[in-house]
């Protein structure tokens, strides 16, 4: 079976074939230089036919004709992704690719690629700080027990002349501020019995956004707490949903049926 991890994110898209370890990945724009379109904004869909061309233009580099047809997409969604966001997803995926399609939380899939046990009911703390959102997560059992988003993207990606979002350029001061502020509160939130445990296993970076040494710089002091970024932060998302290929069904997955679908034309 030929499969499919792809992180869709709104500054580049990352695409890694089932038994291969060579990620692909290209901007996600699409149309002529001159008149270049981003249609992930804020890791959301927000230009559908867009995002299906840009999706078909990175298969057709990824899947050669020496390759078996293509038959599984796990594609990362943002936890804040709406059920019309993630319909919107799935409709643009499906329809450039052709084959069952299954979502899977970005964050969730980013603590997969960088060797986290989900399944550990201890819970743990990951900020995934991507080009256009940065979302913090309290991951326990399999599951994101908890979360929070911030918008981080400088340039608004999707416009016409809005110029590329620039991924790993660091976060502007005021997004750190509130990327602070969301992760402070995601801990106050934890129970208090199972605080202390978060507080020890400290604080992982994903995203092309935990290269900015300054956030982590942040997070450290304010918080107090161990901030780790991981290695190649960039592609953890991605190497994660590629682990994931191989499951049926995995906890934290969430695959939109034919009747979402259906409900569009009701």
């Amino acid at each position: 079976m030929t499969a499919l991890a792809l992180d869709l994110g709104t500054a580049r898209i990352r695409l890694l074939l089932s038994g291969s370890t060579t990620i692909r990945e290209r901007p996600s724009a699409c149309g002529d230089p001159e008149a270049r379109r981003w249609p992930v904004r804020h890791g959301m869909v927000a230009d559908m036919p867009g995002c299906a061309r840009l999706v078909r233009t990175a298969l057709s580099d990824a899947v050669t004709e020496r390759h078996p047809p293509l038959e599984r997409v796990l594609l990362g969604v943002p936890v804040a992704a709406s059920r019309l966001d993630r319909r919107a997803a799935y409709a643009a995926v499906s329809s450039a690719a052709r084959c069952r399609v299954t979502i899977v939380e970005e964050p969730l899939a980013a603590a997969v690629g960088c060797g986290v046990d989900i399944a550990d009911p201890r819970p743990r703390l990951l900020l995934d700080a991507g080009a256009g959102i940065a979302e913090a997560v309290v991951i326990r059992a399999g599951e994101i027990a908890d979360a929070g988003a911030v918008q981080v993207a400088g340039q608004v990606a999707g416009q016409v002349g809005a110029g590329e979002p620039a991924e790993g350029a660091g976060c502007p001061p005021y997004a750190r501020e509130r990327v602070v502020a969301m992760v402070a509160d995601l801990i106050a939130r934890v129970p208090a019995a199972l605080r202390a445990t978060v507080r020890q296993q400290g604080l992982l970076i994903t995203g092309g956004g935990a290269r900015d040494p300054e956030l982590a710089r942040k997070l450290c002091a304010e918080l107090r707490i161990t901030v780790s970024p991981v290695a190649d932060p960039a592609n953890a998302t991605v190497r994660g949903l590629a682990c994931l290929l191989g499951t049926s069904g995995s906890s934290g997955t969430s695959a939109i049926g034919r009747k979402d679908i259906d409900d569009d034309h009701q």
